[in-house]
């Protein structure tokens, strides 16, 4: 009757699953329904879907624990558990006690801190005998998987592996309709996302970007990214990239704010032989090196008025000319830049050039604070607790619940940058409390947040609210900063007794940059200084 009953059972769990995964209209939904079957036909506390990518499992769905899982990438070799299930044909139960770690100590909703012995198995997910992902299930009941059939986890790998292998599909056909027929050998070559380039987030703000990712990628546009310092602008010019018919080209990258004034046309367009003082051979510029495939211009709003106008020819009819040469070359490359500046506001005030600034914002992507992005940070912390664990050795990283509360409130003025720089000096500072487990917990004050309470009110980008003695001024920030900035700079040439040069050596900056720095400014560029 036993044998009776499991056939029975996982029969009608198969066409359940099977209508229920029918219904599944995206991705999402498909993988949610998936692991809602798997807890329908095995009592569990927790329950993760990961895909596989050149040795690395992603979480593409996730129930039962922490947020910040789904922002983690474990790397097999380095995790022994899942490195025993990805080696296994068949799905493995691990024995209760089990002396291997687990991937989500401490992470599981249903418990806090460590956890204790626990039922724990892992289903390898194979297509075309090709290992695509794998299932974790764990429960805090000892012993809770052992009257489980065989032909019931089978039945559920199949199902797993099935649903995966849909997904994938679907991903490919999304990207390129054309090559359909190619999907069913090349579904298990690519994962979902890649590690290392990958743009984490599930916010409205996220997605939205991504789609006007996919959009431009596939056009010859130029691309203007915009954002603050520290939101990803280079990763979002990355991906713009990867995802054009450029892909398998270079890709070259020039930080225009390093360039000083004197040497930007020939880094941009190169040079001959005995050009200039130095230039014992010729050399090819960023555009030489770029042509056929993408150039990615960052901090493009610091480019000096007499190199814009170069640009912008190369904008216009692709041609450059190499300093010291007579004759004019042509170039076939896509422009992406970036600018954490207002260029329309550079723009009014005769800065930036307007017939550039049109030409390179033919398309336009707006990058998002960090603090526009909501549960995102905890996405984004999960990564990088997991690559911070890696770097100092630590067998678990996580947060306590008063730290995921600190981190969402927080404004981040330096964005995910800032968040990165966080959680790898909090966890350093942590590892000394490291338990006997090897599981370390941040706690809210090991992240050493300054306090926000008077930054809640920061509404746009523009503009900022200062307390003073009980009373709210509203100050523009881009004013502030140049009133700023100004002030130093003449402070510091001041105490130089007009020598820029050791004005520049005691701001910390190129004595060219500082200079160009000061004439945007309106400051005068004599020995004596005037504002």
């Amino acid at each position: 009757m036993v044998t009776d009953f499991m056939s029975l059972f996982d029969s009608n769990l198969l066409i359940e699953v099977a209508l229920d995964l029918a219904n599944s209209i995206n991705n999402d939904d498909r993988f949610d329904r998936l692991l809602d079957s798997i807890r329908k036909a095995i009592e569990c506390d927790a329950v993760v879907l990961l895909g596989l990518h050149a040795n690395v499992l992603t979480p593409l769905a996730t129930q039962g624990v922490s947020t910040e899982v789904q922002g983690r990438r474990f790397i097999v070799d380095e995790h022994p558990r899942l490195k025993l299930i990805c080696e296994s044909t068949m799905p493995m139960t691990f024995p209760e006690p089990c002396d291997l770690p687990d991937p989500y100590d401490g992470l599981l909703l249903a418990v806090a801190g460590d956890l204790p012995v626990h039922s724990c198995m892992g289903l390898p997910l194979y297509s075309d005998y090709k290992l695509i992902g794998v299932v974790t299930i764990d429960s805090l009941e000892a012993q809770a998987f052992k009257n489980i059939s065989r032909k019931t986890l089978e039945l559920i790998a199949a199902l797993s592996s099935a649903t995966l292998k849909t997904a994938l599909e679907f991903k490919k056909l999304e990207i390129s309709a054309q090559h359909a027929h190619e999907l069913v050998q090349e579904l298990t070559e690519e994962a979902l996302l890649k590690d290392g380039g990958e743009l984490i987030g599930q916010s409205n703000a996220m997605l939205a970007l991504k789609n006007e990712i996919q959009l431009v990628a596939s056009s010859d546009y130029t691309v203007l990214i915009m954002g603050e310092t520290g939101v990803g602008k280079e990763l979002v010019a990355r991906k713009v990239h990867q995802m054009s018919r450029l892909k398998d080209k270079y890709l070259v990258h020039i930080n225009c704010a390093s360039l000083t004034e004197t040497l930007a046309e020939a880094e941009l367009f190169g040079h001959t032989k005995g050009a200039f003082t130095g230039a014992e051979k010729s050399r090819a510029g960023k555009f030489q090196l770029a042509n056929g495939g993408s150039i990615f211009l960052d901090e493009v709003g610091e480019l000096p008025l007499s190199i814009q106008s170069k640009l912008l020819r190369v904008l216009q009819s692709g041609e450059i000319q190499p300093v010291g040469q007579d004759h004019v070359e042509h170039v076939n490359v896509r422009i992406i830049a970036a600018t954490n500046r207002d260029l329309e506001e550079e723009v009014r005030m005769g800065r930036f050039r307007a017939d550039l600034y049109h030409r390179l914002s033919v398309y336009p992507l707006k990058v998002p604070r960090l603090n526009q992005r909501g549960n995102d940070i905890l996405l984004l912390t999960g990564c990088f607790l997991e690559k911070t664990s890696r770097k100092l050795g630590i067998r678990q990283l996580k947060l306590s619940k008063e730290a995921e509360t600190a981190l969402v409130d927080y404004p981040w003025p330096g964005n995910v940058r800032e968040l990165e720089h966080v959680i790898s000096r909090a966890s350093l500072k942590a590892k000394s409390k490291g338990d006997k487990n090897g599981i370390i917990s941040l706690d809210k004050h090991d992240l050493e947040l300054a306090d926000n309470t008077a930054n809640d009110a920061l509404s746009d980008e523009n503009s900022a609210q200062v307390i003073i003695k009980d009373k709210i001024q509203i100050v523009d920030l881009n004013e502030s900063t140049q009133a700023f900035q100004r002030q130093c700079i003449v402070h510091a040439v001041e105490q130089a007794k007009g020598n820029w040069s050791e004005a520049a050596r005691n701001v910390n900056i190129d004595r060219a940059n500082l200079i160009r720095l000061a004439k945007r400014l309106g400051i005068s560029v004599k020995k004596t200084v005037h504002t």
